[in-house]
């Protein structure tokens, strides 16, 4: 059973929304939100990213950081201002990027769902990531960007869902990139919280980092409590639930600075002991089961020879798993992508444009270009108590932080 659950958001006026709504704090480094919050005071990016008004080369870990997400939080608060809804609501979330659309639940989640596996991963999550989040949540008591959770779609939520977007909106804003954002309250919630009750597992897509915060935010602010009933807000997380038939997976691209020693013709041969190589190939490769390499100026296909076989399991049968197993790993010498800084990895909207950009000049060696991966493959790996491989989804479009906030 999937609880959700309203809650009071904390939110800007619809005259604010466009300046308040930033991009999430883990998509851009320091020096990319400060360009992006520069000449706008409101901009969340002073909450979620509150290194960019401290000197630069502040660790951004340190106790100044997080002093001054406080700061700029109760300040945002007081002058922009944001308001706390009267009454507990959930809300429809839409995402359009061009032709792409998705319609989300804007919910909490039980932290008790997420920590038995109610709500299923796919991800290790970094300790030192969960720290800064977890603290930042602290700090704030809130959580200020949601967890992208999706689930096997149902008719009957489809329904409902389909049947609120007639009401006008509480915001519809397009943001720099052209992603268009719409946002409803919803003034009757029962019949889908009733719904989710059927839905027997819900699926976290992007934001592992934030549910593992909330889950040991919750852990310390339930210790620290006298009174604890399980009902506080600080056991429930943030989060916008989307059908799996509406999410959109792009590709996650892997660069490699060297070739391991080897000449490109040394290369090329060691690769064929494991593949077929064509030349002149599409740079985005059309189906599972090929890859594309950028090489000196030129794209080619890789397809496994016919007499490499693979072990059985949902994860090594993965495209990112076949090219680190049989590639990255044996020729290149890339043990644990994690930590080698020998590789780097390009996501979603930039394309194999910027692969053939980082070879021709001179950053890197050579360049693959991986089919997305599927839903279904995700769901199937979560399925299994199965972890992928680091960068193996690119979600797009992207949800906006400091619209709806969740105060704990």
């Amino acid at each position: 059973m999937a609880v959700i659950r309203p809650f009071r958001a904390l939110r800007p006026p619809a005259e604010r929304a466009q300046a308040v709504a930033s991009v999430p704090y883990d998509v851009v480094n320091t020096d990319e939100a400060r360009a992006l919050a520069r000449g706008n005071a409101l901009s969340f990016l002073h909450v979620s990213r509150p290194e960019i008004d401290l000197p630069a080369g502040t660790d951004i870990h340190s106790d100044a950081v997080y002093r001054k997400a406080v700061e700029n939080f109760e300040k945002l608060i007081a002058e922009c201002p944001l308001e706390k809804e009267a009454e507990p609501s959930l809300y429809l979330y839409r995402l359009v990027m061009g032709d792409h659309e998705q319609v989300g639940i804007v919910a909490c989640c039980s932290i008790d769902e997420y920590d038995n596996d109610t709500i299923r991963k796919h991800e290790r999550t970094r300790r030192d990531k969960e720290d800064d989040r977890t603290r930042h949540m602290l700090m704030l008591r809130a959580q200020t960007g949601p967890v992208f959770l999706t689930y096997r779609r149902r008719a009957e939520i489809d329904e409902q869902v389909s049947a609120a977007l007639n009401a006008s909106p509480l915001y519809d804003i397009t943001a720099e990139d052209g992603i268009r954002h719409t946002i409803w309250r919803l003034a009757e919630t029962d019949a889908l919280v009733n719904s989710f009750r059927s839905v027997p597992l819900l699926y976290i897509a992007d934001g592992h980092h934030r549910a593992a915060s909330a889950s040991r935010a919750r852990g310390e602010l339930r210790d620290q409590s006298f009174t604890h009933t399980g009902q506080e807000d600080y056991n429930y997380f943030l989060t916008v639930i989307f059908p799996d038939s509406q999410l959109q997976i792009l590709a996650y691209n892997r660069v490699v600075h060297d070739l391991n020693g080897m000449s490109k013709d040394e290369f090329l041969e060691a690769i064929r002991r494991q593949f077929t190589i064509g030349e002149n190939a599409d740079p985005a490769p059309k189906q599972r089961g090929q890859w594309s390499m950028y090489l000196e100026g030129k794209w080619y296909g890789l397809h496994l020879s016919p007499e490499t076989t693979l072990p059985d399991g949902v994860v090594q049968n993965l495209d990112v798993s076949v090219l680190q197993d049989r590639l990255l790993d044996p020729v290149l010498g890339i043990k644990d992508i994690r930590t080698d800084k020998r590789i780097d990895f390009v996501g979603g909207l930039r394309g194999t444009k910027e692969l053939e950009r980082l070879v021709d000049e001179g950053k890197a060696a050579v360049a693959f270009s991986l089919y997305p991966t599927t839903v279904a493959e995700l769901l199937m790996v979560s399925d299994a108590n199965q972890i992928m491989p680091p960068k193996s989804t690119w979600f797009e479009p992207k949800l906006r932080d400091g619209l709806l906030i969740h105060s704990i």
